[in-house]
């Protein structure tokens, strides 16, 4: 909605317009100065209008950039886009600015308001490819941008009185980011039409920083922290910029530098547990595993700023760009398989419409970003991992990426016959990333992602009306991904529609209903303000956004490329709680069911173990031993063994000794071998349901898919049972058959004390001990908690691994029965000593963070 320069001018206050009517640059200029002084004004002048180009070319492309064919699809987008957005100002009604944008009393819509004019504002700066849009370098459009802000400002924003009200994100984030872009991209015509607007702008953005320290960011905040603060501070960098106000890039620099720091969870700085850990592991909001989204949020930032910052002499090294080269190895890299980004890392995100392919799309953005600002074998590396996603899934379309740039960048990375396509780890890989209670185990025909919780770590996360129906996701849920499958016919947000959450794979849960947060309270979190549960207050994060578990075991051992991991369910802490009467009456707690599981990683099989499974409280229990979804038109077959030999198909309860799935149509197939416990039930529906059952703002599509699932049932009041069984991706008949003539897997034991497993084709014997004691298992003793994995060589050597998955303990002690062995090689913290009848290991697992220490003795 236009606005004349006199109308605007008399809306903002006096003491603002005293400020900052000079034009930007004159003011930037400061004061006369000497010639040396001149000289040093100068050069800050050419720092800030390079990185206010660099902006530019970042979002809207360059001359070169735009040239290319690869780019013209993104270009008419940006142009289609701009163009949809001016319609909608044509048309816009009382109290909107685009039509059918109503503000007052929606933050959301507020924040789309002003994305809306950056969309236009950066068609008006993108140079023209081989179809020009008509809209670049067009004034009147750009100051029809301009009058835009100025109306919101008057209107909407401008009162810091009357805003603020929905989520602290929008005001503190949301608008500061299309805001601050815009005023970047049309930085000389803002100086030239209106030069009082950006200063009043940014000052609002000052005094909407609520949650930071006399309008500016506070690292001592925990909204200012992880991809959050990356957000804050990079649109402070760009507000320095515009402002020609150096010290502001500076400190908001130093600021968002501080995210590079690996978390250390026993010295936290200023009190910080988001960010990347040693292990690779990512947090955000305190205690979810965020890798998935905050963390590529974070990763996207921090290259976004590296790109801004090219050749402004703000940075002086290449730390940036080797931490973040850091971060996609050990954190993004192994949850990304054939170009799917992993589900067990999304938080709320896992119920969005946009699939992994997506996610994963923006990292790999990121990396050609990144590529191109390291260096010698590293840049090598970084487009290697580029083109190695390419020829792993054809899905991803480079149209997606936010920069033109980068679109010309990939391009050449997949054109360039002198980069080797290649993953940054090996194909046989197991990744215990413990810090965040995940597990990723990987092999070249399948990958197994694997979510659990702790004392540490939240069961799940709800937020905003998303992911409706969270409970169980962290309580051993599983995603068995086949190589050479589409992942979005497996998983996404159509397998977390269709399949019950109580049923997800891999989850012991209660046979009970269970309501949604907005169908127990009408809103979408749980309003007693004066109990301490407002929208975002620390009440509300700990008992219903993201409650963590109660019991501190969760996590396990790697030696190589195998595993182990372990988890003691336990109820989340808002039902523990509630129980001891320190919540509210009316808030709505739930229990959870009991059971304690290992998981044997192997080379062919995921064995799981589970003993205690049961509920105290006298209900049902399931066990999901797998779920999978298929199109309603695939050709599925379900074939067996029973125990006695006998032939079996279809489905049912059966005594079973192993069953295959098979999906014709897409040459997929999962064995499941059962090797102790109660007869499992093998079931196959055809289950239609809407997608916004799971997150309020998607559409209300209805998705329609067979669902197989094979379960064990406990009836109500049955008492507590204990099972044995192994996954087996890409499995045939044959092989399956195999195990009961071979028998290469034997249980050990399987109580809620002790579980083990040897596996005598691989020479590995592997337990997890959940209590205090000494607890044996084959060659084994270990005293107290700890996950252990031994690996007999054919040379006669000995590798073994040794955790703390409690993370409490300052050492676990560990007996090899047997002739006795000397340490060939020992990582720090760990000490060998003979002991009769066999060799102790003493791991001192102090401050270790449940990370696996490892020796090789002969």
């Amino acid at each position: 909605m236009p606005l004349s320069r006199r109308s605007l001018l008399s809306t903002l206050p006096a003491a603002t317009l005293s400020a900052t009517a000079l034009p930007l640059r004159a003011r930037a200029a400061g004061p006369p100065a000497t010639a040396g002084g001149t000289a040093a004004a100068g050069a800050v002048r050419a720092a800030h209008t390079r990185l206010i180009d660099n902006t530019v070319a970042l979002f809207a492309g360059t001359r070169d950039s735009n040239a290319r064919p690869e780019v013209r699809a993104k270009l008419a987008s940006i142009a289609a886009t701009a163009r949809s957005r001016l319609t909608a100002m044509d048309r816009a009604g009382p109290g909107e600015l685009f039509r059918g944008i109503a503000l007052g009393t929606s933050d959301p819509n507020l924040a789309t308001s002003f994305q809306y004019l950056y969309e236009i504002a950066l068609a008006t700066r993108t140079p023209a490819g081989g179809a020009p849009s008509g809209l670049e370098g067009d004034t009147g459009v750009q100051r029809r941008v301009i009058d835009g802000l100025a109306w919101l400002h008057e209107h909407y924003y401008g009162d810091q009185s009357t805003g603020y009200y929905g989520n602290w994100f929008t005001w503190e984030i949301g608008i500061s980011t299309h805001v601050s872009r815009v005023l970047a991209l049309l930085a000389g015509e803002l100086a030239a039409y209106r030069p009082g607007l950006a200063a009043t702008y940014v000052a609002s953005m000052d005094a909407y920083l609520r949650n930071g320290r006399d309008g500016d960011v506070d690292l001592d905040s925990r909204f200012h922290t992880g991809a959050n603060l990356a957000d804050i501070t990079t649109n402070r960098i760009l507000q320095g910029a515009v402002l020609g106000d150096d010290a502001r890039i500076t400190k908001a620099l130093a600021d968002q530098l501080t995210v590079l720091a690996t978390i250390d969870p026993y010295h936290l700085r200023h009190g910080v547990t988001d960010g990347f850990y040693a292990d690779g592991s990512f947090i955000q909001h305190a205690s979810v595993a965020y890798t998935g989204s905050y963390g590529k949020g974070l990763l996207t930032r921090l290259v976004q700023t590296i790109e801004m910052l090219d050749g402004t002499g703000h940075t002086r090294d290449d730390r940036m760009v080797r931490v973040a080269q850091g971060w996609v190895r050990d954190g993004f890299a192994p949850l990304i398989f054939e170009g799917w980004l992993m589900e067990i890392v999304k938080g709320r995100g896992v119920s969005r419409t946009a699939t992994g392919y997506a996610d994963a799309a923006e990292v790999v953005e990121a990396v050609v970003g990144l590529s191109a600002h390291a260096t010698g074998a590293d840049a090598t590396a970084l487009k290697g991992y580029v083109a190695h996603l390419r020829t792993s899934t054809a899905t991803l379309d480079p149209s997606g990426f936010v920069s033109p740039v980068s679109i010309a960048r990939y391009a050449d990375i997949l054109a360039d016959p002198s980069v080797p396509a290649g993953d940054l780890g090996p194909a046989e890989r197991h990744v215990a990333f413990n810090a965040m209670d995940r597990t990723v185990h990987r092999r070249p025909g399948y990958a197994f992602a694997l979510a659990r919780s702790s004392s540490r770590i939240s069961k799940y996360e709800y937020m905003n009306g998303e992911n409706l129906m969270p409970w169980f996701q962290g309580d051993g849920a599983h995603h068995l991904y086949l190589s050479g499958q589409d992942q979005a016919q497996a998983f996404g947000v159509d397998h977390l529609t269709v399949v019950p959450p109580h049923r997800l794979a891999g989850v012991t849960a209660p046979e009970e209903t269970r309501r949604t947060v907005p169908q127990l309270y009408g809103t979408l979190w749980y309003d007693n303000p004066e109990r301490g549960f407002t929208s975002s207050s620390e009440a509300q994060n700990t008992y219903v956004y993201f409650p963590r578990g109660t019991h501190p075991f969760s996590g396990g051992a790697a030696l190589g490329a195998y595993g182990v991991a372990g988890l003691v369910q336990s109820d989340d802490v808002a039902y523990a709680a509630k129980r001891a009467g320190d919540l509210p009456e009316d808030f709505v707690a739930y229990r959870n069911a009991e059971a304690t599981k290992s998981w044997f990683l192997f080379d062919d099989e995921i064995v799981v173990l589970a003993a205690g499974v049961g509920d105290r409280a006298g209900r049902a229990v399931t066990t999901t031993v797998d779920t999978r979804i298929a199109a309603p038109s695939d050709t599925l077959a379900l074939t067996g063994r029973l125990r006695g030999g006998a032939p079996w198909s279809g489905t049912g309860t059966a005594p079973l000794a192993w069953l295959r799935y098979a999906n014709a149509t897409r040459a997929a197939s999962v064995g499941y071998v059962f090797l102790d416990g109660p007869r499992p039930t093998v079931t196959l529906d055809t289950v239609t349901r809407s997608r916004r059952a799971v997150r309020l703002a998607n559409p209300d599509t209805p998705v329609t898919k067979q669902l197989f699932a094979v379960t064990v049932e406990r009836a109500a009041g049955a008492p507590p049972t204990s099972m044995a069984y192994a996954l087996v991706p890409n499995a045939t008949d044959r092989r399956l058959r195999g195990y009961a003539h071979r028998q290469p897997l034997t249980v050990l034991t399987n109580t809620t004390r002790v579980q083990a497993v040897i596996h005598r084709d691989l020479r590995i014997t592997a337990l997890n001990a959940f209590t205090p004691g000494v607890h044996r298992a084959g060659p084994l003793s270990v005293r107290g908690p700890g996950s252990v994995i031994l690996r007999e060589t054919r040379d006669g050597a000995v590798a073994i691994a040794v955790s703390d998955p409690t993370t409490e303990r300052d050492t676990v002690p560990v007996v090899i029965r047997g002739r006795a062995m000397r340490a060939v090689a020992a990582d720090d913290g760990v000490r060998v000593t003979r002991v009769p009848g066999g060799t102790r290991i003493t791991v001192t697992t102090r401050h270790a963070y449940g990370r696996s220490f490892t020796a090789t003795l002969r």
